[in-house]
């Protein structure tokens, strides 16, 4: 029996970091997250970018009637994941699209790199902590309940500040350990 592991790298696309939605925080994360994903591209993980997609019309969708600002359109610059993120994360990175929140395809990408037998072990890092990394993280625990769970809170940032505090006690309540 051995261990997969796996480093999801959430939503790291311009548009989160100094793009349309972009703060702060988020750029500042930059630097720590692209280390982060050298040191488990070292280690041997697998590593998975999500990229939050939407199309010309997201303004009329659901989400984009409760947050009415364009982001992430497909084909934009600002859907384009960070380019030193990319360059880290490696051609044998697999790039998840993903039309909301959490990604359903996530978990299936998982069980197909994973061996009868073997134990799992996931870190997450990226953004919106408060939003795309939680719902990926709480998707994740439930498909696979006794994998290893980690989230980055240097590797992470948040709508605000205190939505990024807010949502790691809410991982670390659902036995996520917080590093």
């Amino acid at each position: 029996m051995s261990e997969k592991r796996f480093l999801i790298v959430v939503d790291m696309q311009n548009d989160f970091i100094d793009g349309s939605l972009g703060t702060k925080e988020a750029q500042a994360i930059v630097s720590a997250a692209v280390e982060r994903i050298r040191a488990c591209r070292a280690a041997g993980c697998n590593v998975i970018l999500t990229m939050d997609t939407h199309e010309e019309n997201y303004l009329e969708t659901r989400e984009g009637k409760y947050l009415p600002v364009r982001h992430c359109i497909r084909g934009t610059v600002g859907w384009q994941i960070r380019p030193e993120v990319l360059e880290a994360a490696g051609e044998s990175a697999v790039l998840v699209e993903k039309p909301t929140f959490g990604s359903v395809r996530l978990p299936q990408i998982i069980r197909e790199r994973v061996a009868s037998g073997d134990s799992v072990a996931v870190e997450l890092i990226g953004l919106c902590t408060d939003i795309c990394v939680v719902s990926n993280a709480l998707l994740l625990k439930a498909h696979f309940p006794e994998a290893e769970f980690a989230v980055r809170a240097d590797c992470c940032a948040g709508v605000t500040p205190e939505k990024h505090l807010a949502a790691l006690e809410t991982m670390r309540s659902c036995q996520i350990a917080i590093e």
